[in-house]
């Protein structure tokens, strides 16, 4: 075996670099969207269900247009 040139062996580590960073940034990728999902999912997605529900609720009365005089 032929020792390497110096170019060969730049070309060898950034090789092995970039296959590390790819791996890399699809296991980071992995688990931020295993930890979103857990978060949506813990949240209730933003829905409140129950009596002391404190969500938007939409009321019927507060808009309706008794009040506005029509000629």
């Amino acid at each position: 075996m032929t020792p390497l040139t110096p170019k060969e062996h730049a070309e060898f580590e950034a090789e092995q670099t970039f296959e590390k960073f790819i791996v890399w940034t699809k296991r980071v990728a992995l688990y931020f969207g295993i930890f979103l999902c857990f978060v949506v999912f813990a949240c209730n997605n933003g829905v409140e269900t129950g009596p002391d529900a404190t969500g938007s609720k939409y009321n019927g009365e507060q808009y309706s247009p008794r009040n506005l005089k029509v000629k």
